[in-house]
């Protein structure tokens, strides 16, 4: 953990230095201008790397580190891009060097096209949006079954008990059967879920839920993570199964847990007569749940990617990262979660809960 967190702070640090270099050489200001806009770009970045203090500040000190914070890296991010290639087209003479040298219509356009990017993000942030997905089985189930299901809440300090009750709000008017939440229902830290009261809001699901366990569970402490959960009346399922009627659902632990069982192990002496669903948080090695004959496999945590153009990176890492899928006879669901790591921007992807009606 140490390494990576040398490693995660090595590339903050020169894509900070590039996009500040960056910043000072194209804007029309004086020196103390830019001065003090490079001051304010670095204290964001100490707000990134500060959020892991906040147990020793005030909440809302705290909240305002990881809204920053987090929030910046991602606008760095953007900024960084938008540098390279203005970079690269100078390189290839089809940017001219004036260009990114104390210009006004450069830096203006730059500006112009964040806020618009930033501004647009986070209203379709919060702009959730409803799948409405329809699967068919042979198997004796009570039809039609209604699920909703829902990963990545991430709740904590951006994500607060306000925005977690106006989901809860439009998850209970579908009034479902089941409630299938497939991890990262706590972002890293419940000391906020407590001083909001975030598990009263949970609390009122007017369904049976069940969730299994994401890696931000552990990121936060598992024992931490559990015994806020127990708080809400969700069903965890950790390493082990439920029957609901003729409706099994299968909780994997998750991968962060390398004593976790194997899919088969889980499913051993399953009645596979039922309508087996499996939560496994992380959708790695999709095979496992075709081989163990599972009807549908529900996932989240890739986001994917959660702004353009990591996307393009998860559709890569992932044998599906998002969306419907079918191998052989199981089919698949991956979330792109209804709720966000980091700065609340969705870029080229949507925030989302899924309806899934099983006949």
């Amino acid at each position: 953990m140490a390494k990576f967190f040398i490693v995660a702070l090595t590339v903050m640090l020169v894509m900070q230095g590039y996009v500040s270099w960056h910043v000072w050489r194209v804007l029309p200001f004086s020196a103390t201008v830019k001065t003090i806009i490079l001051i304010l770009m670095f204290l964001a970045l100490c707000c990134m790397v500060m959020q892991f203090m906040s147990d020793n500040v005030s909440l809302n000190l705290a909240t305002a580190m990881y809204e920053i914070g987090n929030s910046w890296l991602i606008i760095a991010f953007y900024l960084l891009m938008t540098f390279l290639l203005l970079d690269i087209g100078r390189l290839v003479h089809l940017v001219p060097g004036s260009w990114l040298h104390h210009n006004a219509i450069t830096s203006g356009v730059i500006t112009a096209v964040m806020l618009v990017a930033f501004i647009g993000g986070n209203i379709h942030y919060h702009n959730k949006q409803r799948q409405e997905i329809h699967l068919s089985t042979g198997k004796q189930i009570k039809r039609p079954l209604k699920i909703v299901m829902l990963s990545d809440l991430h709740a904590g300090f951006h994500n607060r008990r306000f925005e977690v009750g106006r989901w809860v709000n439009m998850i209970n008017a579908e009034h479902a059967d089941l409630i299938l939440i497939a991890g990262d229902m706590i972002d890293g830290n419940v000391r906020p879920l407590k001083a909001q009261g975030t598990t009263q809001e949970l609390k009122r699901l007017n369904a049976p839920t069940l969730a299994c366990l994401g890696n931000h569970e552990y990121i936060t402490g598992i024992d931490k993570s559990l015994d806020l959960l127990e708080q809400t009346g969700i069903g965890i399922l950790r390493d082990s199964a439920i029957t609901i009627g003729n409706v099994t659902i299968v909780g994997r632990d998750d991968r962060s847990n390398r004593h976790r069982k194997s899919v088969n192990e889980l499913l051993h002496g399953v009645n596979h007569d039922n309508y087996i669903i499996l939560l496994d948080h992380q959708p790695y090695h999709l095979e496992e749940a075709e081989q163990n004959h599972v009807d549908l496999q529900l996932s989240g945590h890739t986001h994917r990617g959660q702004v353009w153009p990591l996307n393009w990176v998860t559709k890569k890492l992932y044998e599906c990262d998002y969306g419907q899928y079918r191998r052989g006879n199981t089919d698949y669901y991956v979330s792109s979660g209804i709720g966000i790591w980091g700065g609340k921007f969705r870029i080229g992807t949507d925030s989302e809960y899924a309806v899934i009606i099983v006949e």
